[in-house]
């Protein structure tokens, strides 16, 4: 192993340790551990490779395991959802399995503890226990219900569970430290009460373990061996080796390792604010080709090659940091400019009258597919008297260093010939109806002439078989109000239509173009239809971001 690979993914090098000292036998088994309480976003991308990757990596087994401990806030959908995630990025888990699985050995490993002596029955409410824990510079106070006997302790926890109490009204505590300069050491709440059915287990329990207690207890169950999580979990660990230490089941307790969680600029990361937008409205839903859900990034032409090549150069760190998104782009762009067909689509229309071609002739010319690529062919593109060009690609009086259409000016139509420009014809609102133009036959495109240059080349449609498209640019979905605080930006949809080359009229929901000059672009996988064509802005050709290579 190179001293490069040493230093841009510790967890690689812990695991390398344990096989050779053996610790886990020469056994990989790592597990991905959602909550199915949202659609996952692309921080949650990062984990999904990194723990599949890493079973991947070492011919090992990686899990799929929802963590339903609470079920108050779990759904169906969310369920198949993350499926749905996992497998798109090219991932598929060993075994999936469910947190309530193991509702019975929780309660059993939560007597264990009790009549250890390291668990009791406290009846303070949520606001006392939280005046008792303390600060972070002075030591929590012990609960009056403390020092309960086993026995009584014993008999309020069953008591519990047969449902004798309301939600709130007593709670299982870990006995520890409550001088513990970890707060989460400070007897954290291991049971609640809570008195909701369960889509798995039903209404056979009304008390449910906490996050933090199950956990561990899950993964030593299943047999992991490295419990891969996000930094905010490393406070946590503690409690992660005390649970099982305790217990004392597993001879071998799997080891809790923690990463730099992924941060992007100008990208919210937060569940509770993505869920917020779509239930007040704002955007289409969970995959709404704004959101930074995996649904989302899906729907709006991300490809699974890219994120997980953007997941590989990130790497894995032990520090937050914030990723430039331009890096996400690069990647996006990396992976497009070899296997999308390009297609010519105008924005903002104007038409162009070529007065000298005849009237009653159309041409098929041949265009290449992807420049990059020869093995996408060509396709043949209409070209008649009558065209339409991009509005940005016309100017009246053009400015300094103005290369493309004006008045008296010669540039190619990209494929075709080259194009003068010699009237402009206006509407009676002093907008402009049409530009009328002549062409130089001798210069079509492909038959090696000779000559003139042209600094300015342009895209074009033909008038008589375009076919009018929507097409969806999106802007930054948050933006900072006169606070300083993150709110929903109103205009990160822009919505309007261009005219597109015939071809496109066959585009397929899902299916990836390069429209010339744009950028690259999907059919939406939820609005396009055989009569209407609906594609969403993927990204931008080109960037002001440098990678470092």
């Amino acid at each position: 192993m190179t001293e490069e690979k040493k230093t841009t993914n510790f967890i690689y090098n812990i695991i390398d340790k344990d096989l050779e000292e053996g610790t886990y036998g020469q056994k990989v088994h790592t597990r991905f551990p959602p909550e199915p309480n949202g659609y996952l976003h692309i921080g949650h991308a990062k984990s999904i490779c990194l723990n599949f990757g890493t079973a991947l990596k070492y011919g090992g087994k990686c899990n799929l395991r929802y963590d339903d401990t609470n079920p108050l806030k779990e759904d169906e959908e969310y369920v198949n959802s993350i499926e749905e995630d996992v497998k798109w990025l090219g991932f598929e888990w060993d075994d999936r399995l469910w947190a309530s699985d193991y509702f019975d050995e929780m309660y059993e490993s939560a007597i264990i503890l009790i009549k250890k002596g390291k668990a009791y029955v406290d009846d303070l409410t949520a606001e006392e226990m939280k005046a008792y824990r303390g600060t972070l510079k002075e030591p929590g106070k012990e609960s009056p219900y403390r020092n309960r006997s086993v026995e009584e302790n014993l008999k309020l926890f069953e008591e519990m569970k047969e449902g004798k109490y309301k939600d709130g009204e007593k709670v299982l505590r870990a006995k520890i430290d409550m001088s513990s300069p970890n707060i989460n050491m400070r007897d954290p709440v291991i049971y609640r009460i809570a008195h909701a059915s369960h889509h798995n287990t039903g209404d056979k329990w009304c008390i449910y373990p906490m996050y933090d207690f199950a956990h561990p207890i899950e993964d030593a169950i299943e047999g992991i061996t490295h419990s891969i999580c996000t930094l905010e979990f490393e406070d946590h660990r503690p409690l992660y080796e005390w649970t099982l230490n305790e217990v004392g089941k597993w001879p071998t307790p799997p080891k809790q390792i923690e990463f730099a969680r992924l941060n992007i600029t100008n990208t919210i990361m937060s569940k509770r604010k993505l869920k917020k937008l779509v239930d007040d409205g704002s955007v289409e839903g969970w995959d709404d080709p704004r959101m930074p859900t995996i649904a989302g990034i899906r729907r709006r032409g991300y490809t699974p090659e890219s994120i997980r090549d953007f997941c590989e150069r990130i790497g894995v760190a032990k520090a937050n940091s914030t990723v430039d998104e331009g890096l996400l782009e690069y990647c996006l762009r990396d992976d497009l400019q070899n296997k999308v067909e390009s297609r010519n689509v105008v924005e903002d229309p104007i038409k162009v009258i070529i007065t000298n071609y005849p009237e009653d002739q159309t041409e098929q010319l041949e265009m290449e597919n992807n420049r990059n690529n020869d093995e996408l062919g060509v396709r043949t593109v209409p070209f008649s008297r009558e065209l339409w060009i991009d509005g940005a690609d016309f100017m009246e009086v053009p400015v300094k260093k103005y290369f493309r259409l004006f008045p008296g000016n010669e540039v190619r139509f990209k494929g075709a010939y080259f194009i003068t420009c010699n009237e402009v014809v206006k509407n009676e609102d002093g907008s402009i109806k049409e530009l009328l133009c002549t062409y130089d036959p001798a210069t079509k495109s492909g038959e090696g002439f000779e000559g003139r240059k042209v600094k300015g080349t342009i895209h074009w449609v033909d008038a008589k078989t375009a076919v009018k498209v929507k097409i969806r640019n999106y802007g930054t979905l948050m933006k900072k109000d006169e606070n300083g605080d993150d709110v929903f930006n109103p205009d990160s949809l822009e919505e309007t239509f261009g005219y597109a080359e015939p071809s496109l009229m066959e585009a397929q929901p899902g299916e990836r173009f390069q429209f010339f000059r744009h950028g690259y672009y999907i059919a939406d996988t939820k609005l396009t239809t055989d009569t209407e064509k609906v594609f969403n802005k993927i990204v931008d050709l080109k960037s002001s971001f440098k990678i470092n290579k």
